[in-house]
């Protein structure tokens, strides 16, 4: 946008730029040019980038208070990096943008579902999703999974799952569909995988799903996005509401809620299954570091990995190579 000013009765143009802030608050960033021809030239654009993932640095920095995991470094870095996703998915077309959410759905639906001991390698897993294929020597439960971890990933994208306990069980419902597994909380007792800790009882999960989603709406604003997912999923791991589908369900939550707040979705790899299971086992005894330093980590792993490469080379790359 160009707009004219009169200084001490002199015309002065000005090139402005406009944004929204994650309060909704609208900032205006305006700069002196000599002529509508340069208020598009790259040195301008890249003067209103800079000026927004300033903008967007402070805020942080001002609502989140630096820890030792979520350093003033870390905090810039990880604002830097929501900037560079927004502008990624933004100037990406409609065909890209169903691209690299089916891209994204692949291979999260793979490492998530082999995580819980599902034997579809990832290719299988392509041959389902996008071939409609059924692979041989695999049960119809592990297609199941497969093709239902696709319907919840398309409900996350385009923001229809929120952190409620309504959106929660019908989440799961999704999950478990034609898999065999009830869905519904859970009405046996239950336990967790290489955690020594024990599940809340069936008759307590009711009450305990309510503190949790109470306790969300209460940090959600107050503590930074990635340190709350990762606490969120500590929790609901360890409540662990459902009968099956636990680990799935808590998963795709923590995405929902980092594409809340405007930050990429997160992968966490079955080959750092060991590191994940540690991490929550560590936040179970009371150390909570472990498990949102390890969340970080793979935020900022996934954004370099998969949308930065899928920029750098969207013709190259296939989803086996991600």
């Amino acid at each position: 946008m160009i707009t004219k000013k009169i200084i001490k009765g002199k015309p002065y143009l000005y090139a402005e730029h406009s944004f929204r802030l994650p309060d909704g608050k609208i900032k205006k960033v305006s700069k002196y040019i000599k002529s509508e021809n340069k208020a598009k030239s790259s040195d301008i654009l890249k003067y209103f980038e800079e000026k927004e993932l300033q903008a967007y640095q402070q805020y942080a920095l001002g609502r989140y208070t630096p820890n030792y995991i979520f350093t003033h470094e870390k905090i810039t870095k990880v604002e830097t990096i929501r900037l560079q996703y927004r502008k990624i998915m933004k100037n990406l077309t409609k065909n890209q943008i169903k691209d690299i959410i089916d891209r994204f759905t692949v291979n999260f639906t793979y490492e998530s579902n082999a995580l819980e001991g599902n034997s579809l390698t990832l290719k299988d897993v392509i041959l389902i999703l996008h071939e409609n294929e059924v692979p041989k020597n695999h049960s119809l439960k592990e297609i199941y999974e497969t093709r239902n971890s696709r319907i919840a990933n398309e409900l996350l994208f385009r923001n229809k799952i929120q952190i409620t306990l309504p959106h929660i069980v019908t989440l799961h419902k999704i999950i478990v569909k034609e898999t065999g597994i009830p869905d519904g909380f859970k009405t046996i007792p239950n336990f967790l995988l290489m955690r020594n800790v024990k599940t809340t009882p069936p008759e307590n999960v009711q009450s305990e799903m309510k503190k949790l989603i109470n306790y969300y709406n209460t940090i959600k604003d107050k503590e930074h996005p990635i340190q709350v997912a990762a606490d969120f999923h500590a929790k609901f791991e360890r409540i662990h509401p459902f009968e099956d589908g636990n680990g799935r369900v808590g998963r795709i939550l923590v995405n929902a809620i980092l594409l809340k707040h405007g930050y990429s979705p997160l992968i966490i790899r079955k080959s750092m299954r060991s590191s994940y299971f540690s991490a929550l086992a560590a936040y179970d005894k009371g150390y909570k570091a472990k498990l949102r330093r390890y969340f970080l980590e793979k935020f900022e792993k996934t954004f370099e990995k998969f949308f930065r490469v899928y920029v750098d080379y969207p013709l190259k790359k296939d989803s086996s190579s991600l």
